[in-house]
């Protein structure tokens, strides 16, 4: 080829062109000749090779390939065929020769690293499709590695371009140490954070988390090295820093999903008014509860064994034992909901009176939904307290509710 060229020089020269202009001609020549082989080269790989290899990856079982051709590992890499030719063609380009190879070289290993980081985002996303990629992620762990190669490469790159040994380089930077902290503080916050998340098992995609100071409510849907993002119930998205979830407070629900309850903590407030003994007529009605029945007949045996041991005096209604409405209604709302379906009977359970205030005397249900499903749990919980505060005037009690307008109109009529 050298010989071809050096001929086609003379030639050249013999047609009446001077030396240098020659030279120039050839010079550009070669030139167009070496752009045109490496576009020629550079589309076979693309619609011929590139294309034969993503075919097989298709139609392959394995995940991995499919994942490659997703994160256009292949399609980097086929950029290296146009730079090779180049590179072999490079001393037909007198006297820029070594320039060119130097930039040929650098275009490879950028090249190379772009095809290094699809491949570690292939890895990550093949690496997610295990059960145990929710509780451990690596895509910080991955960035930080980036990182690395990022660095070494420039250094590499730098080194080319002055055409000084990358160790020389290496060594300058201990007087930039302080300037390299600063510049990359976020990536080593970053790093510390992910570590102490994944070690302590902190927080894993598909957590339900609460973080009151960014507004965060939802799902983790990514944890990368610098963010962890959040798609909120409302679909926004917020990302946290990831040194945040470690240096401030935060609320993570998954010891809610993996316990098999969700709890229901809400109260009906009780005119107190309304409390009183019940009465052998309100017992008779009473006793027709099915689910109460039970309780009523070991209550009142036990009532009057209590009274005729202790001589009672039961004409009093406060002397001895009585059964009073808002026990009854106590009792019957624990029976009503130990025989729920949708209650988790081996989780806390209570139905407890609270400290009676101006707005009356607070009952509160204490229990725990087994369907954790955010629209079903409401809806069980709303049908739960639809039913109770039904059932409340069977007991002779009264529900307490601040005077409304309409209230106060009544009242202004009835005067």
């Amino acid at each position: 080829m050298t010989r071809l060229i050096a001929q086609f020089e003379a030639w050249l020269t013999a047609q009446g062109l001077s030396a240098s202009g020659a030279v120039i001609v050839r010079w550009l020549v070669v030139a167009v000749a070496v752009t045109v082989l490496a576009w020629i080269v550079y589309l076979i790989t693309r619609k011929v090779v590139l294309a034969l290899v993503e075919a097989f990856a298709r139609k392959s079982r394995t995940e991995w390939d499919d994942a490659m051709v997703r994160n256009k590992v292949f399609r980097r890499l086929s950029h290296i065929s146009p730079a090779l030719v180049l590179y072999f063609a490079v001393d037909l380009l007198e006297p820029l020769q070594l320039v060119l190879r130097r930039l040929t070289v650098i275009y490879m290993i950028l090249v190379g690293l772009a095809a290094v980081f699809a491949f570690l985002n292939a890895a990550v996303e093949i690496y997610n499709l295990y059960p145990f990629a929710r509780n451990r992620p690596i895509r910080g762990f991955v960035q930080v590695g980036k990182i690395v190669l990022s660095i070494f490469v420039g250094i590499v790159v730098v080194a080319m371009l002055v055409d000084r040994s990358p160790w020389y380089l290496l060594s300058g930077l201990g007087a930039m140490t302080a300037v390299l902290i600063l510049v990359f503080k976020d990536s080593i916050l970053g790093l510390v954070a992910s570590i102490r998340l994944s070690a302590n098992d902190l927080v894993a995609i598909g957590d339900w988390i609460e973080v009151p100071k960014y507004g965060a409510d939802g799902d983790v849907i990514d944890v990368s090295l610098h963010h962890v993002t959040v798609q909120n119930w409302d679909k926004t998205l917020t990302t946290i820093p990831a040194y945040a979830l470690v240096s401030d407070s935060f609320k993570n629900w998954r010891g809610m999903q993996e316990s098999g309850g969700r709890r229901i903590k809400r109260s009906i407030h009780i005119d107190l008014s309304s409390v009183r003994f019940c009465s052998a007529q309100m017992l008779a009605r009473l006793d027709k509860i099915q689910i109460l029945k039970p309780y009523l007949d070991h209550k009142k045996e036990e009532i009057e064994a209590y009274n005729r041991g202790h001589a009672v005096d039961t004409s009093v209604p406060v002397n001895g034992r009585r059964l009073t409405n808002i026990g009854s209604f106590r009792a019957y709302v624990a029976a009503y909901l130990r025989s729920h379906s949708k209650i988790n009977q081996e989780m806390t359970f209570l139905v407890r009176q609270l400290q009676p205030t101006d707005r009356g005397l607070p009952l509160e249900i204490y229990v725990f939904c087994a369907d954790q499903a955010w629209a079903n749990y409401e809806a069980i919980q709303a049908d739960i307290f639809d039913h109770i505060m039904a059932a409340v005037p069977e007991f002779d009690l009264r529900i307490y509710q601040q005077p409304t307008g309409a209230d106060m109109r009544t009242l202004a009529g009835a005067a």
